[in-house]
């Protein structure tokens, strides 16, 4: 006998539980079990204002933050509209089923506001460091370092003179607040040679000529490795000076956005 139409119905009561419906082989289960979040409040309290309206949960950015990571999800607008759809992303991130998701832009604001002023990214880095260390899947006596030279997205025939800087009309508070980050010592600066011409559509991208071919501008991504596991220690995205040399000036903080 042929069954009913299936209609969808409101009902005025659910008994629903997003832990039933994540199977229990689910790999977000496994990554959960060895998430430990319990130090981010005590960290980024003293960048809160007593008053003022509640923020958002900083524990929940950063598991949605996390799960980008592990998912391969590269875009924030996009990451926030899969944990809005994903029961399995959910229940990760500890929201209910009708809990709202972050908009996209607070991940901004709170990138360049408190997290970086707090070093939030770089005490988590070395948390899960400790605990690979703690594990044995570290064993912390010899290491690799490497670099590969990444090609930005960047014209090299409309470069500007580095020692002149960019222009006025091409340039902005944002763009100069980035560029001193990344000369800033405190963050890696490895050396002060004015670079030979500057990108005004990427100014953090370095002239280079390292691979013996045509100048043109270019991000070092450095690596550092655990010989004995081949677990990965050290890395981002670095910008490579005008004198050809491995001395590099970390990007300290690039994530993903749009």
């Amino acid at each position: 006998m042929m069954g009913p139409r299936q209609v969808a119905q409101g009902a005025l009561f659910y008994e629903f539980s997003i832990e039933d419906y994540v199977p229990k082989d689910h790999p977000l289960r496994a990554i959960d079990r060895f998430v430990d979040l319990s130090d981010v409040r005590p960290l980024l309290a003293p960048y809160y204002s007593e008053g003022g309206r509640p923020s958002i949960d900083p524990e929940l950015m950063i598991r949605m933050l996390l799960l980008g990571y592990c998912q391969g999800i590269r875009s924030e607008r996009r990451l926030c509209e899969e944990v809005h759809l994903n029961l399995a992303y959910r229940w990760f991130c500890k929201l209910d089923l009708t809990d709202d998701v972050p908009d996209h832009s607070t991940f901004s604001k709170n990138r360049y506001g408190r997290f970086r002023d707090s070093g939030i990214f770089r005490h988590l880095f070395e948390r899960v460091l400790q605990r690979c260390i703690d594990e044995g899947l570290v064993g912390g006596e010899g290491f690799g370092v490497d670099a590969s030279l990444i090609p930005a997205n960047a014209n090299q025939t409309r470069g500007v003179d580095g020692k002149e800087g960019l222009p006025p009309e091409l340039t902005s508070q944002a763009i100069d607040e980035y560029l001193e980050t990344l000369d800033d010592a405190a963050f890696g600066a490895a050396t002060k040679v004015v670079p030979k011409y500057i990108s005004p559509v990427d100014p953090g991208a370095r002239w280079t000529g390292a691979d013996g071919g045509a100048a043109y501008f270019a991000y070092s991504a450095n690596y550092m490795v655990d010989l004995d596991n081949e677990e990965r220690m050290q890395g981002g995205d670095c910008r490579r000076r005008t004198d050809g040399s491995n001395q590099t000036s970390r990007d300290v903080g690039s994530t993903p956005n749009d």
